[in-house]
């Protein structure tokens, strides 16, 4: 997990979505592997993360290798500035970073409750 803010908060959840590219290097699986015990495994101790997944942009989609999305979901920029703040989320970032580069950023705050299928 990357650290940016978003914009503003609001009701509504925010929702930041970083475009990642690995260092020349890393490889894939190592980042991958990361994302899965260490990355995710950290989410719940940040309250002001409701949810979070990293996806892989497909090879034939991806303007250079080792290409990824994040998005996180979170309650408002107020409560995910603390976490920000935390060591937690802190370890994450110097993690992160040895490996892996965001390249582009967005922030919006959802529009209604969404749709999602149950």
């Amino acid at each position: 997990m990357s650290s940016s803010a978003p914009e503003h908060g609001s009701a509504a959840p925010t929702v930041i979505v970083h475009r990642i590219r690995l260092r020349e290097g890393v490889a894939p699986e190592r980042f991958e592997s990361w994302v899965r015990d260490v990355d995710y495994a950290t989410c719940p101790r940040l309250p002001g993360v409701v949810a979070f997944a990293v996806l892989r942009v497909p090879a034939a989609e991806a303007a250079a290798p080792g290409e990824y999305f994040e998005i996180i979901e979170v309650t408002g920029r107020e409560a995910f500035e603390r976490d920000m703040q935390s060591e937690p989320f802190r370890r994450l970032v110097a993690d992160f970073e040895k490996m892996a580069v965001v390249v582009a950023e967005s922030t919006g705050d959802r529009v209604g409750s969404g749709y999602r299928s149950h």
